[in-house]
Parts: structure tokens; C-alpha cells; sequence
């Protein structure tokens, strides 16, 4: 049966998605303000951050103590309330963050601490086993130089055996 040339030419894609489905967009991850968490409370502790936030506060107290009256934004008479006001709102939102990237990490190491568990369990059972193995290695060994098997010795066995075979034979043949 010859393929059509439509068919062979369409080797890149499977058979039966001739466009009649709409192409899917990618879905955002369930997990992106987790990721976000997670690399806003790396960057809080940063040495870098706490030297920027520094030099934010020290710039902005300056700034609103030497300025004359009327560029002071924040003026020092009434105790830097915008400023105080920045500084909560920042962290009234970095802890609950920090918090959840706790969250997480503690679930990796959850994770991480059961497939430890795994691990250790089979590497056990993996190290009896060689333990028995040993073991019976060792005693047959033992049992071999104890009782060292020579050709007469197999011999001597193998004739007793046929006297035996004979014998019934005998028997029946006598009677």
C-alpha cells in the first residue's frame, strides 16, 4: 500500500494532529510566587541588600535633615513617618515570604530525608545479604577442605552404588 506524499513529508509530527486543535499555549507554573519567595528572601540575605538598605535610610535621613524645608519630604519634625511607614510595609511582606520559603525548603528536606531513609534501608539489606553470602562461601570452603573428594574416593562410592543396583536384580532373577 503506497503512502500518499502528504503522509511521508510529515515525519516531524505525528499522524492525526493535522492542525485541527488550537496550538496550546504554555501554562504558568503552579509554583512561580513560590520560586519568587524563594529568591526574595535569598536576596534579603544578601550582604548586599542590608548595604543597600543601609545607604537607602542613611541617604534619606541626610537628605531629609540638612535639605532646605521646602525639598524635605519626609521632614525630622515629624519623625520620618514616610519612612517608617516604607520600612513596615517592607516588612509586613518579607516575613510572610520568608516564611513560605521556609515552608518549602523544609518540604525538600522532607523529601530529601525519606529518600535518605530509602537509601539507607536498601544499602542494609544489600549489606546482609553480601554478609550471608560471605558466610556460606566460608563454610563451603571449610566443608570442601574437610572433606577432600579424590577419584578414589568417587570411585570407591560409584562401585558400592552399582553392588547395590545389582543386588535387587539378582534377586528378582533367582526367584
Amino acid at each position: 500500500m503506497a503512502r500518499s506524499p502528504r503522509q511521508s513529508a510529515a515525519l516531524d509530527a505525528p499522524l492525526g494532529r493535522g492542525g485541527v486543535l488550537p496550538p496550546r499555549t504554555p501554562r504558568p507554573s503552579r509554583d512561580r510566587f513560590g520560586r519568587f519567595s524563594e529568591s526574595f528572601a535569598r536576596a534579603m540575605g544578601t550582604s548586599a541588600f542590608l548595604l543597600g538598605m543601609t545607604a537607602f535610610v542613611v541617604v534619606w535621613l541626610v537628605w531629609n535633615t540638612t535639605a532646605p524645608r521646602e525639598w524635605q519630604f519626609d521632614p525630622s519634625s515629624m519623625n520620618f513617618t514616610l519612612l517608617t511607614l516604607i520600612l513596615s510595609l517592607q516588612a509586613s511582606y518579607a516575613a510572610p515570604l520568608i516564611l513560605l520559603a521556609q515552608n518549602r525548603q523544609d518540604d525538600r528536606d522532607r523529601v530529601q530525608i525519606e529518600q535518605d531513609r530509602q537509601r539507607a534501608e536498601r544499602n542494609l539489606a544489600d549489606t546482609e545479604y553480601l554478609a550471608r553470602e560471605i558466610v556460606a562461601l566460608r563454610m563451603a570452603v571449610h566443608d570442601m577442605t574437610q572433606d577432600t573428594l579424590t577419584k578414589d574416593t568417587l570411585r570407591a562410592e560409584l562401585r558400592s552404588l552399582l553392588k547395590e543396583l545389582d543386588h535387587p536384580e539378582r534377586e528378582a532373577t533367582a526367584q
